[in-house]
């Protein structure tokens, strides 16, 4: 959800958007070749279509694809999720003890023979939650009052309910994203340094009015590359909390420097891999709060959700000839950590932990188009999700080797290999070529742990959508050939839990992580189950869908009961 781009942003942006820029837009722009995108209102007016367009892998998934020609939109998210029916649970007081990966000894090769590398298995992990968002889907009242469990009654799939999902007030999904260091050109790292992490506060909304299918207005959807139906707040935290431009979708899109979505090293808060962090998520007066401290080096960061930092959103204005944005203080939706957060998502996750796993393969050699000619690793053949490639040589990255970072549609990719922490039985040879994994606590309301977990992933939701998928895709409607683990995949990761310096913390990768103290089944099928989800969602016409998203675990405690 994800949220979801870092410095795959300044990879897109090289390839997706000339250097001129004209009034209402970036203008003259170029598609890297091969993308799957069409000619459109975007391409025949001569403007870039909106990020979310062009490449909607960078995307939170919402339940229908907002790609051009129908391109799936979103990320494989694995979720850990977190319920909890007391106040404030829902995002007005949360503290998570966070530690941050660190990458193997053994550096990446060309050859997938060398240590994998935290870039090569995530493009992001995030820390997310549901908000107000009073102009975002399904747009059918603009009110919306914030820390309310009110907002959760909108679930019904009855049409003539005053409870129906498409009468809900309008929501967004914010995410607090962590960007690895690594590879990849622009930013010197596959986030914002060669060896440095950073934090960003994205929000994602929707422009969409469900219930009568009508669609915002063309030059919010064709001519703001952060705008476009998926508008994105965007916010680095940084060690001052003020925000390095007006953090809203308009103002980040037209500005020709781009300074809202380039990370600047003098301003943002960087932290080490390995290093712990205390980050508490708390809503203020004037905006929701995010403070990162780094417990390690006591290095201190934050961000704000305020008017004062630029946020705002994009007014739903359908027959309106230019795109406007109103300044507007984010917070969030519900008092507790209620079962479904979003009403437009793939997810039904309100409160939780995400990473964005499938974002990376090995390609031998890239054409001028930045299409992948022959495939390594264990991809043996071109595909659909062989384009957006890089050589990192090209660029002077950590890392000197080629890859592709488009979704993983085959599932062939590192991310679904014996790749990750954990998955060998000898500690010494998986730490080298391994690493460390990401480890997170319960969240805390009040300084007490919320009572129940919950493991989630859209396999669903990707496996009916990815072109090149090697079984027939499954059914959106029946769940039919909706399989987890997903077709084509070596391995698939798994959340476990450890104690971690007194601490029990959840731990992403395979079952041999030393002082693993539960394993939830261990393998990928026991801990999401098998058993299809299906969401409901508001249609137009005022029609209900149901829809094949998710695979789901609820568990009867919090993971961590003692």
């Amino acid at each position: 959800m994800i949220q979801h781009f870092g410095a795959l942003w300044a990879s897109a942006l090289t390839t997706l958007v000339a250097a001129s820029v004209v009034s209402g837009g970036l203008a003259s722009a170029t598609t890297a070749g091969g993308a799957g995108t069409s000619g459109g209102a975007a391409e025949e007016e001569g403007y870039a279509p909106s990020l979310c367009q062009a490449r909607p892998f960078m995307c939170q998934d919402p339940y229908k694809s907002i790609g051009e020609g129908g391109a799936y939109t979103g990320h494989d998210e694995p979720i850990t999720a977190f319920r909890s029916h007391r106040s404030g649970s829902g995002g007005a007081d949360l503290t998570y003890v966070v530690r941050l990966p660190k990458d193997a000894k053994v550096r990446p090769n060309q050859t997938g023979t060398g240590g994998t590398w935290d870039f090569q298995r995530r493009a992001t992990f995030w820390l997310g939650l549901t908000m107000c968002d009073t102009e975002s889907s399904p747009n059918f009242r603009h009110t919306c009052h914030p820390n309310s469990d009110a907002n959760a009654r909108f679930r019904s799939s009855n049409p003539s309910s005053p409870k129906y999902i498409g009468k809900s007030p309008g929501n967004a999904f914010l995410e607090l994203q962590f960007y690895t260091p690594g590879w990849v050109p622009q930013f010197d790292g596959f986030g914002c340094s060669a060896t440095k992490w950073c934090a960003n506060m994205t929000i994602d909304s929707l422009s969409d009015q469900d219930n009568t299918g009508v669609s915002q207005n063309e030059d919010c959807l064709d001519n703001h590359f952060l705008v476009g139906e998926e508008p994105i707040n965007w916010a680095y935290v940084t060690r001052s909390g003020r925000s390095q431009a007006p953090a809203n979708p308009l103002a980040a899109s037209d500005d020709p420097n781009l300074t809202a979505v380039t990370p600047d090293l003098t301003k943002d808060l960087l932290m080490n891999p390995g290093d712990l962090l205390r980050v508490h998520m708390h809503d203020t007066s004037v905006g929701y709060r995010v403070d990162i401290t780094d417990m390690s080096t006591h290095q201190h960061g934050s961000m704000t959700a305020s008017i004062a930092n630029g946020f705002g959103h994009i007014l739903f204005q359908p027959n309106a000839k230019k795109c406007h944005v109103a300044p507007y203080a984010f917070h969030p939706m519900y008092d507790t950590a209620v079962a479904r957060g979003n009403t437009w998502t793939s997810h039904s996750v309100n409160v939780g932990f995400s990473d964005e796993i499938g974002h990376f393969e090995y390609c031998d050699a890239i054409n001028a188009d930045s299409v992948c000619t022959d495939p390594g690793g264990a991809d043996n053949t071109v595909d659909n999700d062989d384009q957006l490639c890089l050589d990192g040589a090209q660029f002077g990255a950590l890392i000197p080797i080629k890859g592709c970072f488009l979704d993983d549609g085959d599932f062939d990719g590192p991310s679904y290999q014996r790749d990750w922490p954990g998955t060998f039985r000898n500690h010494r040879a998986d730490l080298r070529l391994h690493g460390t994994p990401v480890q997170f606590t319960v969240p805390r309301t009040h300084g007490r742990a919320l009572e129940q977990t919950v493991f989630e992933t859209d396999l669903p939701r990707i496996e009916r959508q990815e072109p090149g998928n090697p079984t027939p895709e499954c059914d959106g409607v029946t769940g039919a050939n909706c399989v987890n683990p997903p077709p084509g995949a070596e391995f698939y990761p798994i959340y476990t839990t450890t104690n971690s310096g007194g601490r029990c913390m959840f731990q992403q990768g395979g079952t041999h992580l030393p002082h693993t103290i539960r394993m939830f089944g261990g393998t990928s099928a026991t801990e999401y189950g098998t058993k299809v989800l299906f969401q409901n969602y508001a249609g137009p016409g005022f029609k209900p869908l149901r829809l094949a998203e998710d695979f789901r675990r609820v568990l009867a405690d919090n993971g961590c009961p003692h």
